[in-house]
């Protein structure tokens, strides 16, 4: 949460206040009302051009559909990140986290950099929507917070294409992105249970946080044709740590590793040898660069991770490879096209398995 306003927090929103409702060139003109996806009425600009991303997933979307209107990154981008982001929004400065947990910007960073919108991709229960008023009230610029669900993400791009002026872009990657998923649907959801491998999914050096069903950091198990062991051991559930015991009676037979540690040590440490996994070489790095397949974070980077999962899971199934389908993807998303090279660099220790066709 924000922290309490000061007396100078306070003069500070106010100037900001009164600078946004200041004329200062077409993205003042004609304020429109949005109603969001968490059911707030927000006066935005008829024509946003300096976009504030409040967290990582919000300045993804943004990077993948209008990159020169973003201000910047929440975080400044590794060498290595940037090696995968089209030149120059790489080098786009760090603006601090405005939303969520460990929120590091604050007031003064929007006043700044003269933000007339701020974007916010996630969950729009009733905690996020008021945490969405209180920074627009805070910082005086609209606030908009759009559901970061996988099968939202279509319709977050047009109404954020419509609102930015960039409709035909925005509809280039909705339809791209339905139509991947819907090739993914049509090849996974008629196989019965036991044609899908159990999977785990381990964050963190050791591992031992995962997700349950309905998560938004596990929920490409399930997309991708593949059961949530985690899931199914537990039930509902967002993050929460698991036990080894827990897992090894959960007997995954496909082990996601989010942390290259817990890749190395659950290919090598005598405790995780007798899960099903392990001992069939099933142990995948999960792909990470220039931002998470998975989750970390999520927005729409998890298109690339479902894409990539799912030929994993299914190599049968699907008519290109994962290193064929990602290359599809960054150039159409990231607007940065990869060799073949690079491609293989990415999916070092993702690669599918090697499976005879079933």
């Amino acid at each position: 949460m924000l922290a309490a306003m000061t007396p100078l927090r306070i003069l500070v929103s106010a100037a900001v206040a009164v600078a946004v409702c200041l004329p200062h060139g077409p993205a003042s003109a004609r304020p429109a009302v949005e109603t969001d996806d968490a059911g707030r009425h927000v006066a935005v600009p008829a024509r946003p051009m300096r976009v504030f991303p409040a967290g990582a997933p919000a300045a993804i979307l943004l990077y993948t559909l209008a990159p020169e209107l973003m201000l910047g990154w929440t975080r400044a981008l590794t060498p290595e990140e940037r090696r995968f982001v089209k030149e120059p929004f790489g080098d786009l400065p760090e603006l601090g986290r405005l939303t969520g947990r460990g929120n590091s910007a604050n007031v003064e960073e929007v006043l700044k950099r003269r933000a007339d919108l701020i974007l916010d991709l996630g969950s729009t229960r009733a905690t996020f929507a008021q945490l969405a008023d209180q920074v627009q009230a805070q910082t005086g610029v609209p606030v908009l917070l759009l559901d970061g669900r996988m099968a939202a993400l279509p319709t977050a791009y047009r109404r954020l294409g419509r609102i930015l002026g960039v409709g035909a872009r925005a509809e280039q990657l909705a339809a791209e992105f339905e139509a991947r998923l819907g090739e993914i649907d049509r090849a996974v959801s008629a196989l019965p249970p036991e044609r899908r491998p159990l999977v785990y999914y381990g964050r963190g050096p050791d591992g031992l946080e995962t997700g349950g069903t309905g998560s938004i950091n596990a929920e490409l198990i399930e997309v991708a044709g593949g059961r949530n062991v985690a899931g199914e051991g537990i039930g509902r559930g967002n993050l929460f740590r698991a036990s080894v015991e827990q897992i090894l009676a959960w007997r995954p037979e496909v082990v996601l590793a989010l942390d290259p540690a817990f890749a190395a040590a659950a290919r090598a440490e005598p405790t995780w040898r007798s899960v099903p996994a392990v001992r069939s070489g099933q142990v995948y790095q999960v792909p990470r660069l220039p931002f998470g397949w998975f989750d970390f974070p999520p927005s729409a980077n998890r298109l690339l991770g479902a894409i990539w999962l799912s030929r994993l899971l299914h190599p049968d199934l699907f008519a290109d490879d994962a290193a064929a389908a990602s290359r599809a993807f960054f150039a159409l998303f990231y607007q940065r096209p990869l060799t073949d090279a690079e491609a293989a660099e990415l999916l070092a220790g993702a690669a599918p398995a090697r499976r005879a066709r079933r």
